[in-house]
């Protein structure tokens, strides 16, 4: 089948709009457990491995960074802070305030990233006209 590549930005823009809903959930849950006795706050890794897909070379064209990053497993990883600090006696590491503000955070990117999507898509519309 003929690969255009058409729409590898809308693609890899759905994959990271994918991660930050998952970093959405993991902050909720991280807010709802802030009382939780022994509660580690969860966290999503996207951003680096987006970059590590994308590579690091200033001399290759963006549209190959994006076809080729599209090739690489471009998948959001959860993981739970096991950091040994804690805001609490019961081993809690949550800061409500910081959850607050990194859900603040994400919900502009996220929020960024749907217009983007958008935009790509009325540049397709354009263009076909």
């Amino acid at each position: 089948m003929f690969q255009s590549g058409v729409f590898n930005y809308v693609d890899l823009l759905d994959k990271a709009a994918d991660a930050s809903w998952l970093r959405h959930q993991a902050i909720s849950n991280n807010i709802t457990n802030a009382t939780t006795p022994g509660y580690k706050r969860q966290e999503v890794a996207f951003e680096s491995v987006l970059q590590k897909a994308l590579g690091s070379s200033r001399y290759v064209p963006t549209d190959f960074k994006v076809s080729r990053a599209l090739n690489y497993s471009l998948s959001p990883r959860l993981f739970q802070d096991f950091s040994s600090y804690s805001y609490r006696l019961d081993k809690n590491n949550v800061d409500i305030e910081t959850e607050e503000v990194m859900l603040a955070e994400n919900q502009l990117k996220y929020n960024g990233l749907l217009d983007s999507i958008n935009d790509e898509f009325s540049n397709m519309q354009v263009a076909m006209k």
